[in-house]
């Protein structure tokens, strides 16, 4: 079997240099699943992947004939080779473009321009939304940083507390607001829970950044996880696929697209993100039963994400389909 390697190029920060990056969602060496190796900075790869990235060339605007735009002019063309160098000669048939951002209604036009820009170097351009060239779920990446063997094999750790949240700070658009309020409402009533994340206000009490999410979840019973966004049939994020690889029960707030890949009973949906939210979580955390009931469910959902969702078996199929 000859394997196919991927290489990839991202906008987030130093993301496309990091030639380890997925290896810890396959328990081959090196990056390889199935009939491919994902290879990031490999010099000639036979696919690539642009993932979630958006720093497209922005083409000068039309200024009056008596104004010099040979400087803008320069700047886009430097763009647009640094664009072709990173493609690394693949040809646009095997460039594959995954937009990750959810379609908040702050960022749905720049969402839609990337699809747009992209058409001119990738042959599949897809995204989690209906405007997408291709529509579809999110191929699962997580950031528990456990080895996809004791991800696969491990038994379920020991549970010693009740229930986590991790989450930011972050308030840059309404639906961000809405689950810091959602936040303050929970800690106004002293609603037991541990919180951990990034930039967290300080009434939030939180425990700090966290680096590998497997310590801020295997421990408990429960994990809050809350989408940014929960308005169509497409997004689910890794905030679901890392609960349920610690073990957890996830109470999932987010749109019907975790009904479509998970089995039933795998996590509860929380209602909303307002005290009848707050009494559900009250109600369901007061006891581990819930947890219990729901383990050999669990347990299916991840031998899911594991081999089903992994964007990893995306990609295999994807190359051997394309090949």
């Amino acid at each position: 079997m000859t394997i196919k390697t991927v290489g990839m190029m991202s906008s987030y920060p130093n993301l496309d240099q990091r030639q380890d990056w997925m290896w810890q969602q396959t328990p081959h060496p090196f990056g390889i699943w199935g009939n491919m190796q994902i290879h990031c900075t490999h010099p000639k790869p036979d696919f690539l992947l642009m993932y979630n990235y958006t720093s497209f060339p922005k083409q000068p605007q039309k200024q009056p004939w008596w104004v010099n735009n040979q400087k803008a002019e320069k700047s886009y063309h430097q763009a647009i080779e640094t664009i072709k160098t990173k493609l690394r000669g693949v040809p646009k048939e095997r460039v594959i473009y995954l937009l990750r951002e959810p379609p908040l209604t702050e960022i749905v036009e720049a969402n839609k321009r990337f699809y747009r820009e992209a058409e001119a170097y990738c042959g599949y351009i897809s995204g989690p939304d209906d405007f997408a060239p291709q529509p579809d779920y999110m191929p699962a990446i997580w950031y528990v940083a456990n080895s996809f063997r004791d991800l696969n094999d491990l038994p379920s750790p020991p549970k010693t507390r009740v229930c986590s949240w991790i989450t930011s700070g972050i308030d840059r658009t309404a639906n961000h607001r809405q689950r810091l309020d959602f936040l303050r409402l929970l800690r106004n009533h002293e609603l037991d829970f541990d919180l951990y994340g990034r930039d967290l206000p300080d009434w939030a009490n939180g425990k700090g950044q966290i680096g590998n999410k497997w310590y801020a979840i295997a421990p408990y019973y429960y994990n809050l996880a809350i989408e940014n966004y929960a308005d169509n049939s497409w997004y689910v994020s890794e905030k679901l696929w890392d609960a349920l690889l610690a073990w957890c029960l996830p109470i999932y707030y987010g749109g019907p697209a975790a009904d479509k890949l998970l089995p039933p009973g795998s996590f509860l949906r929380l209602p909303s993100l307002d005290e009848k939210g707050l009494a559900y979580i009250r109600e369901v955390t007061a006891t581990p039963d819930a947890w219990y009931e729901a383990k050999e469910a669990i347990a299916e959902a991840r031998q899911i994400i594991l081999h089903k969702l992994n964007l990893l078996e995306w990609l295999s199929n994807y190359t051997k389909n394309h090949t």
